[in-house]
């Protein structure tokens, strides 16, 4: 999933990394973090972390790279187990497998 701050800026810090779901599908797990999906109340933010209420938005990653909500030069991070998988499977460049930034 793609997973990008929005408590300090409209472009801030983001991941690519692997999530999973609670059984009803409105919590998120991603490492040691809890989010709580926000429904239609949230301006450009879909989750919240349970500890510390920062608003984020999270969603599947984009075939073309083209994840932010807002143009941004900032790179986009990759964690590494799933790095093989985000440039073979969702961006089809297995030629850029080494890249740890999109």
């Amino acid at each position: 999933m793609y997973i990008e701050s929005k408590a300090e800026s409209l472009n801030g810090p983001a991941t690519i990394g692997r999530v999973t779901f609670s059984k009803t599908g409105s919590t998120l797990y991603y490492k040691d973090r809890e989010f709580l999906k926000v429904g239609k109340s949230g301006y450009k933010y879909n989750y919240i972390d349970t500890n510390s209420r920062e608003e984020y938005w999270i969603s599947g990653p984009r075939r073309d790279g083209k994840d932010r909500l807002y143009v941004s030069n900032q790179p986009v991070d990759i964690d590494e187990d799933v790095r093989g998988e985000y440039w073979t499977q969702i961006r089809r460049r297995p030629d850029l497998i080494a890249k740890k930034h999109t």
